[in-house]
């Protein structure tokens, strides 16, 4: 599997990455993504691994922490060459500082996270979302510290705008601290919103991009087409009304069609490749309740897209540009091309 350097960093993770919200107990909000544990755990994690799978992704808020512990039970003693990424911010108790980016909740939360994880590091701590009401540079000198103190390799950062990362690497640069080398994001075929300004903000940056649900929570697996719904996420958190509509199910049958002028392949792995190759995207975190599932996610690095298949599945999924994108490609297109029109595979540097 091919691997990709994670923005400015040195470290390289797998093109495809393994998220670990299915890892739990089955109980809460969680129980309906996924209740995978014990041998089932170990044999997907297995099977991750024998593909090339270098990075999984995981948080201490998925199932209360037992994601992170049914992980690490799955791993054994495999640590040395697999890259442990998690997050911070979601409430972990009933205190006042259970919750947030605080330099109190994140230097505990990870201290947790490091005991749930049998592990004396993690490779990338992620904030999991924006948080108003502490200062950004609180948040920042508390990751800091836990990159000094060798607790924490890399940080990054998730759901924020991008001039909220852009002030971030900003307020790094200024105090000199570690700075954010990733974010995860939400990108998809159903969901380009990421193409206004998240991902060209990380590639001027030179930001990592990890996307998370580029299957929009399996919609895109063309499940849905053929009415084999009614066990899946969607269906079972009444999601599916809000997303199921004529422009999603274009784009479902252009991923039906174009899986079908490639042998074996199926929607969702079309899907996938096609998200690969996007401009800035470094990995794709794909979940999986059974190994069958993940093995055709996995399949996806196989698949080579044709430049007529790109542009198909490019128009079928477009979305309108919003301001101030309308009024650049009015005004002054000859000065602002569109930094998505050509697909390119990130390559791992040579030096």
């Amino acid at each position: 599997m091919e691997q990709r350097f994670l923005g400015r960093s040195g470290m390289q993770v797998s093109s495809l990455a393994l998220g670990l919200m299915t890892f739990g107990g089955g109980e809460g909000k969680f129980g309906a993504i996924g209740n995978v544990s014990g041998v089932d755990a170990r044999r997907i994690v297995d099977l991750a691994i024998d593909r090339g799978v270098t990075l999984f992704d995981t948080s201490d808020n998925y199932s209360a922490g037992q994601s992170e512990e049914i992980f690490a039970q799955a791993l054994g003693g495999r640590r040395k060459n697999i890259l442990i990424a998690t997050k911070a911010f979601g409430r972990t108790g009933r205190g006042a500082h259970d919750i947030g980016l605080s330099r109190h909740h994140l230097i505990s939360a990870c201290e947790a996270s490091l005991k749930r994880l049998n592990t004396e590091w993690i490779d990338l701590y992620q904030v999991h979302n924006h948080d108003s009401l502490v200062p950004m540079e609180e948040t920042l000198a508390a990751l800091d510290e836990l990159v000094r103190a060798g607790k924490v390799r890399y940080i990054g950062c998730s759901n924020h705008f991008a001039w909220q990362l852009v002030k971030a690497l900003g307020l790094s640069a200024l105090h000199g601290w570690n700075s954010y080398q990733s974010q995860q994001i939400l990108y998809s075929l159903l969901y380009r919103h990421a193409e206004n300004e998240l991902l060209p903000a990380g590639s001027d940056r030179n930001i990592g991009s990890l996307i998370y649900s580029p299957l929009a929570q399996g919609y895109l697996t063309g499940k849905f087409a053929q009415d084999d719904s009614k066990a899946s996420r969607l269906a079972i958190t009444d999601q599916l009304h809000g997303v199921d509509n004529d422009r999603a199910r274009k784009i479902v049958q252009a991923l039906i069609d174009v899986a079908a002028s490639h042998e074996g392949a199926s929607p969702g792995q079309v899907a996938l490749a096609w998200l690969l190759a996007r401009p800035g995207v470094t990995s794709l975190i794909i979940g999986a309740r059974t190994p069958a599932q993940l093995e055709d996610n996995l399949r996806a690095c196989e698949l080579t897209l044709t430049r007529e298949e790109h542009d198909l599945l490019e128009q079928v999924s477009a979305i309108a540009p919003t301001y101030p994108r309308t009024a650049q490609n009015v005004f002054h297109p000859e000065r602002n091309p569109p930094v998505f029109a050509q697909p390119a595979r990130k390559k791992p540097r040579n030096d």
